[in-house]
């Protein structure tokens, strides 16, 4: 039986109420059930750049855009390009070029509604990683666009982040995870696609997903 066959129809009523006799509801609680930090790590963060930061953002070639709507509805956006992409423009601004995608803009969309972002910024092999909330705008200038071409092609948008808080995170949650441990790597052949996952959720019928056929998505080929 595979897990998703093992999954319950429906959670119970019962469940739920159990979930909210048991719930936390109050910072007073979160802090009596998990313990008060130390004050240096709540001001651990700066609302601005130091160097080392600069040089570790410098390598980054991955992160993940946090953004929510007016109503307060969030999404966290994946984004990937070549390490040097996030462009510092000074000590408290970044910004970061919008690559082609599915047109959906989600992250774009909230912006314009409700400027506050979370970025969270790996580095491939790295087991700390670096935070940064602020406050964003998207903008059309041509000439920050230039400096942001990849492969001959320039972004038609680019968000820009005024900074509110920057620090770092330590490593337990890379760790536990093993991400950068080949050994811990499950076989991409064992992992749902895409393409098949839409399938699912749209009742459309399976893609054929026989060997060397998996992955093989036409966007890979166009990443710009």
């Amino acid at each position: 039986m595979t897990i998703a066959e093992s999954m319950p129809a429906t959670l119970t009523e019962a469940d739920r109420e159990r979930f909210r006799a048991s719930g936390v509801t109050s910072v007073e609680q979160l802090y009596a059930i998990n313990g008060e930090p130390h004050p240096y790590i709540i001001d651990k963060h700066t609302d601005y750049l130091t160097p080392l930061l600069v040089e570790f953002i410098a390598q980054v070639p991955y992160y993940m855009l946090s953004t929510s709507n007016a109503d307060g509805s969030c999404d966290v956006s994946p984004r990937g390009d070549a390490a040097g992409a996030i462009t510092v423009l000074d000590a408290r601004t970044i910004a970061l070029p919008d690559r082609p995608g599915n047109r959906r803009i989600d992250s774009l969309r909230n912006i314009v509604t409700n400027p506050h972002v979370g970025l969270l910024m790996l580095i491939p092999a790295v087991d700390e990683t670096v935070r940064l909330n602020g406050r964003a705008s998207i903008t059309t200038d041509p000439e920050l666009l230039g400096t942001m071409k990849m492969q001959g092609k320039t972004p038609k948008m680019a968000i820009i982040v005024d900074i509110d808080e920057v620090y770092v995170h330590c490593a337990r949650s890379i760790l536990r995870s093993g991400i950068w441990s080949p050994e811990k790597w499950p076989d991409p052949d064992n992992v749902p696609t895409l393409a098949a996952i839409m399938a699912e959720q749209k009742n459309f019928p399976a893609p054929e997903e026989g060997p060397g056929k998996k992955r093989n998505e036409e966007y890979r080929q166009v990443l710009y």
